[in-house]
């Protein structure tokens, strides 16, 4: 389903000063896996969950997701992609915390111009299926920080995606809110989501529903 054929991704910080951030990267994973991208920060976990979500490009290699080489796409296009395919969590969430909990979770099908049902059933959806249904109309700044991941997953997961990314996910969570956080990904690792996860959290490795495990050393896999 996505593979990674010999990925260089190098950044230029000035004329004279290039940083290469992933060197000949090949991975290969299939349809409905759990992922595990470990390494420690800077070793390049989140450029390469970049490079699936078409956020970047890479500098020499090909990025293919079902069949469509993905890193070749124009912006628009890339751009369609990742509202079609992808469901992204990030480390510090990105919410706007003046905004509610409905308009957070709702924010990535506004380009859409849906009708106002088809709308709100999406939201009823994931907003039951993460048990925050509840929480509809509470500004997102008076939630705790487990409630705001639970936002957050449903907002990746509103357009029903099929690859769902996770950035450090459990990075700003105790470890009793990153063991709920485990019992999500078991819940759309059965739905069939192909889930991969950048982390240095132990907590992940080696975990029964972890399909695999690649490590990353200074932009390498080692």
């Amino acid at each position: 389903m996505i593979e990674l054929k010999n990925i260089t991704k190098k950044y230029e910080i000035n004329k004279n000063n290039t940083i290469t951030a992933l060197k000949n990267i090949n991975i290969k994973i299939g349809e409905g896996e759990l992922v595990i991208i470990k390494g420690s920060s800077g070793s390049g976990k989140s450029t390469l969950l970049s490079l699936i979500a078409a956020l970047s490009k890479p500098t020499s290699g090909e990025v293919i997701v079902d069949s469509k080489r993905i890193s070749k796409l124009p912006d628009n296009f890339a751009s369609d992609f990742r509202q079609n395919n992808i469901g992204f969590i990030f480390q510090k969430y990105n919410l706007i915390n003046s905004l509610s909990v409905r308009d957070n979770i709702i924010l990535p099908l506004i380009p859409m111009n849906l009708n106002i049902d088809v709308l709100n059933t999406k939201l009823q959806n994931v907003i039951k299926m993460f048990h925050i249904e509840h929480k509809e109309n509470v500004l997102v700044k008076n939630l705790s920080g487990g409630e705001q991941q639970r936002v957050a997953i449903a907002r990746a997961n509103i357009n029903s995606p099929k690859i769902i990314l996770a950035d450090e996910p459990t990075a700003n969570l105790d470890e009793k809110l990153s063991l709920a956080f485990i019992e999500i990904l078991k819940e759309l690792k059965f739905q069939g989501k192909t889930i991969i996860i950048a982390t240095h959290d132990p907590l992940f490795f080696n975990f029964n529903i972890v399909d695999k495990e690649i490590k990353i050393y200074q932009g390498s896999i080692s």
